[in-house]
C-alpha cells in the first residue's frame, strides 16, 4: 500500500470542530458513485496541510488501498499546472510504470479512472488554486476520499460532493497553547504581557507561531520583551502579509551564510532541492551548506522532508523580496550560473552511466568549486564516468539502447543514475530555461543531451518539448551548427509521437539542411547519419516504409565507412524492421540476423533482446515456429531481468499468438492472462 503522509507533528492544537465535521461526513458518505471531497481553505500559514494529513492519518484504516499526496505548487509554473503531469505523478504512485503512461491527457485520465475504480483511497491535493485543477485528480470510486487545500473556496467543484471546511486563524487561547508547546519556555509565564503581544503579532497563524517558538528556543537567555521588539521591527512595512512580519524577523536573525543561501533559494531551479544542490547554489562547500540548511530549518524558513528540502511558495516569494532588498542581481546571477553548471555536470555523469558510450557534442562540464558530485557508484567504484562520452560509438538516434533501463535495480549505478534523472527532471527543465535566460547558450543545449536519455524512458512528460525547443533556440543563438542539428532532431521525435507530423517534418528539413554544412570529421559524419536516421524514423511513424528503409540503409553505409559498429548494428536492425513491414520477409530475416549477431558481439544486451524479438516475429511469419519461440523466450527472460513490463507484455502477446497458431491452446491462454495482468496493473485495457 502506498502511504505518502509524513509522521504526525508534535505540536497541533484546536481544529476539533473541523475534524468532527470531516469525520462525520466520511461516516455518512457510503454508497455514493463519486468520492467525497473535503475542501480545506484558509490563509497561508493556517495549517491546512497538516490538518489534511491529520484527517488522513485518523481515517487510514477506512481506506486500505493507500494514501496519495501531491502538491500542485511543486508542478506549477507561471501560475499554471499541467494536470497531465500531476496525473502522471499519481499514476506512478499507484505503481504504473513510466513506459505505460498515456501520451495524452485523456489517456491518462482513463488510466487513472481504471487504477482508482472500486478502490478505497485517500488522495490529498495540496495548494490548489482552481477547481479545474482538482476535478481530473478525483478518484473514480465513490468509496474513496479526496482532501483538497486551497487559499480560498474552489467554486468550480461540483456542489453536493464537497464539504467545505474554512480554517480561520487560531483564537488567542489556542495560539498561546501552540506557542507554549513549540517553545516549551517558562518566559511565557514570567513575562505574560510580552507573551500576549507575541501571540497577537502572529495573528493566530500556526506557521508564524512555529517560527516564533523556534526563535524563542534559539534565544533562551534574552528577555521576551526584547524578542517581541525584534519581531515587531517590520510591523509597519507596507505590502507584507501578516506572517511575513515574523519571517522578516526570523531572516534578520540568520547568520550571513544562511541568509545568503535563503536569498539564493528564491531563484533555485525546481520545487525541491538537496544539500548537494544547495552547496552548488551557494558555492560554500557541503559542510557549510548543511549548517546553513539546518539554520534555515530551525528558523522555520525551510521545509525539510527526508533528504530533500522545499521552500513553499509563500516563503520563496519572501526570499525573493529579501534578494531584491539585500542580495542584488550579481549574487543571484552568480548563484544561478553555479547551479546550472552543477546540474549540467551531474546530468552528463548520469547520462554516461544510464545510456553507456554514445556520441555527445557538449564537452564534459568540469567540477563546480564548493559543490560535491552526486554519488551514483558504490564507494569502491566512484570515479570519472564520462571519459568516452564525447567520442562514444553509439548512434545518436537511440540514446538508451544500452543495458540501462528504468527496470534496472536502483542499487546499480545505471539504475541510480536513471532514478536521479527522473527525480530531478523538473530542476533540469528549469535549468534549461535559466541558462537560456542568462545567455548560457552552451549549457542550455548541453542540458538537453542527458534529457534525451530521460525522454526515451519517460516519453510523455509535457516539459520535454519546451526544453528541446529552448535547446534549438540556444544552439541557434550560439551559431553552433552541430548542436543545432542535434537539437532539431531531438525536438522532432516528441513532436511526431504527439502526431504533430508537420512540426516534426519542419524540424527534420531544417536539421538535414544544416547537416549539409557539416565537415568531414568522423563526428560530423556520424551526426549527419543520425539526422538521416531520424528522418527514417519519422517516415516509419507516418507509414512510409519504403522511404524509411532507404534512409536506414544510407545511414548504415555512413556508419560503416567511419567504423562505428554500433551505428551499423542499429541501422541494420531498423532496415530489417522496414523490410518486414514492406513484406520482404526473407530480406528482413537476413538483416535482423545480422543485427542480432552484432548486438551480441557488442555486448548490448537490451538491443540483443530487441533484435531477437523482431527476428522472431519475422520467422513466425515464415512458419519457422520453433526458432521463433526460442527467440521469444530469450526476449521474455531479458525483459523480466530488466523489469521492463512493457516489453514483457509485448513478448507474452507474441508467445500467445504463436502458441495458438501451433495448437497449444492452454499455453496461449496462460500467456494472454499474464499479459492482461500486466496491463491491468498499469491501468491499461487488457
Amino acid at each position: 500500500m502506498t502511504y505518502q503522509v509524513p509522521p504526525e507533528t508534535a505540536c497541533f492544537v484546536d481544529r476539533e470542530e473541523e475534524q468532527a465535521r470531516a469525520f462525520r461526513a466520511v461516516a455518512e458518505w457510503g454508497g455514493r458513485s463519486r468520492p467525497l471531497v473535503l475542501a480545506l481553505s484558509g490563509l497561508g500559514g493556517t495549517g491546512k496541510t497538516e490538518l489534511a494529513f491529520r484527517i488522513a492519518r485518523r481515517q487510514r484504516d477506512r481506506y486500505p488501498d493507500g494514501v496519495l499526496y501531491v502538491d500542485l505548487d511543486d508542478l506549477r509554473r507561471d501560475g499554471a499546472v499541467e494536470v497531465s503531469d500531476v496525473l502522471g505523478e499519481l499514476l506512478r504512485s499507484l505503481g504504473v510504470g513510466a513506459e505505460w503512461l498515456g501520451h495524452s491527457f485523456q489517456a491518462r485520465c482513463k488510466q487513472y479512472w481504471a487504477q482508482t475504480d472500486r478502490k478505497r483511497l485517500v488522495v490529498i491535493v495540496d495548494n490548489a488554486r482552481y477547481g479545474a485543477e482538482v476535478t481530473p485528480l478525483l478518484p473514480a470510486s465513490g468509496e474513496s476520499l479526496a482532501i483538497v487545500t486551497s487559499h480560498g473556496p474552489l467554486y468550480e467543484l461540483e456542489s453536493g460532493a464537497v464539504v467545505e471546511l474554512a480554517l480561520d486563524p487560531l483564537d488567542d487561547g489556542h495560539a498561546m497553547e501552540l506557542l507554549r508547546r513549540v517553545a516549551d519556555d517558562p518566559r511565557l509565564l514570567r513575562e505574560a504581557e510580552a507573551a500576549v503581544g507575541l501571540v497577537r503579532l502572529c495573528s493566530g497563524l500556526p506557521a508564524a507561531l512555529h517560527v516564533a517558538g523556534r526563535w524563542m528556543r534559539r534565544h533562551r537567555r534574552r528577555p521576551l520583551a526584547r524578542l517581541l521588539d525584534d519581531l515587531t521591527a517590520e510591523l509597519h512595512e507596507k505590502g507584507l502579509p501578516v506572517v511575513e512580519r515574523v519571517w522578516d524577523a526570523a531572516y534578520r536573525g540568520l547568520g550571513a551564510r544562511a541568509a545568503s543561501l535563503y536569498r539564493l533559494l528564491a531563484g533555485a531551479p525546481g520545487p525541491a532541492f538537496t544539500a548537494e544542490s544547495a552547496a552548488a547554489l551557494a558555492g560554500c562547500g557541503p559542510e557549510a551548506a548543511v549548517e546553513a540548511l539546518e539554520e534555515l530549518e530551525n528558523a522555520g524558513l525551510l521545509d525539510g522532508r527526508g533528504e530533500r528540502f522545499r521552500l513553499p511558495e509563500l516563503l520563496r516569494a519572501h526570499a525573493a523580496r529579501c534578494a531584491v532588498r539585500e542580495g542584488g542581481e550579481r549574487e543571484t546571477a552568480e548563484g544561478q550560473h553555479r547551479i546550472v553548471r552543477w546540474y549540467l555536470r551531474q546530468a552528463q555523469r548520469a547520462d554516461a552511466l544510464a545510456a553507456g558510450a554514445r556520441l555527445t557534442l557538449a564537452d564534459p562540464e568540469p567540477p563546480v568549486e564548493g559543490a560535491p558530485d552526486v554519488r551514483f557508484e558504490p564507494p569502491d567504484q566512484a570515479g570519472p564516468v564520462r571519459a568516452a562520452a564525447s567520442t562514444g560509438q553509439a548512434s545518436t538516434g537511440q540514446a538508451s539502447t544500452g543495458q540501462a533501463s528504468t527496470g534496472q535495480a536502483s542499487t546499480s549505478p545505471a539504475g541510480r543514475a536513471l532514478a536521479w534523472l527522473e527525480a530531478e527532471r523538473h530542476a533540469l527543465h528549469a535549468c534549461v530555461r535559466i541558462a537560456y535566460a542568462r545567455g548560457l547558450d552552451r549549457q542550455a543545449w548541453a542540458l538537453c543531451e542527458p534529457l534525451w536519455t530521460h525522454f526515451l524512458d519517460h516519453p510523455h512528460g509535457t516539459g520535454t518539448v519546451e526544453a528541446f525547443r529552448t535547446g534549438v533556440a540556444a544552439a541557434q543563438r550560439a551559431g553552433d551548427v552541430p548542436a543545432l542539428v542535434r537539437m532539431r532532431c531531438q525536438l522532432a521525435r516528441p513532436l511526431w509521437e504527439r502526431e504533430d507530423f508537420a512540426g516534426a517534418e519542419q524540424q527534420m528539413q531544417q536539421a538535414l539542411g544544416a547537416a549539409q554544412t557539416l565537415g568531414d570529421s568522423d563526428r560530423d559524419r556520424k551526426l549527419a547519419a543520425s539526422a538521416v536516421e531520424f528522418r527514417g524514423m519519422l517516415r516509419s511513424a507516418r507509414g512510409d516504409w519504403a522511404a524509411a528503409a532507404a534512409d536506414f540503409r544510407t545511414a548504415r553505409e555512413t556508419h560503416r565507412a567511419i567504423g562505428n559498429d554500433y551505428g551499423v548494428m542499429l541501422q541494420t536492425y531498423r532496415w530489417g524492421q522496414a523490410m518486414a513491414e514492406l513484406g520482404d520477409l526473407e530480406r528482413a530475416v537476413t538483416l535482423l540476423e545480422q543485427a542480432h549477431a552484432m548486438a551480441g558481439e557488442l555486448g548490448r544486451h537490451r538491443m540483443t533482446a530487441r533484435t531477437g524479438f523482431a527476428l522472431g516475429g519475422v520467422l513466425r511469419g515464415l512458419g519457422r515456429a520453433d526458432r521463433a519461440r526460442a527467440l521469444y523466450e530469450t526476449a521474455l527472460a531479458g525483459a523480466r531481468d530488466r523489469g521492463a513490463e512493457g516489453d514483457e507484455a509485448r513478448v507474452l502477446d507474441a508467445l500467445a499468438a504463436l502458441a495458438e497458431e501451433t495448437g497449444r491452446t492452454e499455453e496461449a491462454r496462460d500467456h494472454r492472462a499474464a499479459a492482461a495482468a500486466i496491463r491491468e496493473r498499469n491501468g491499461m485495457a487488457p
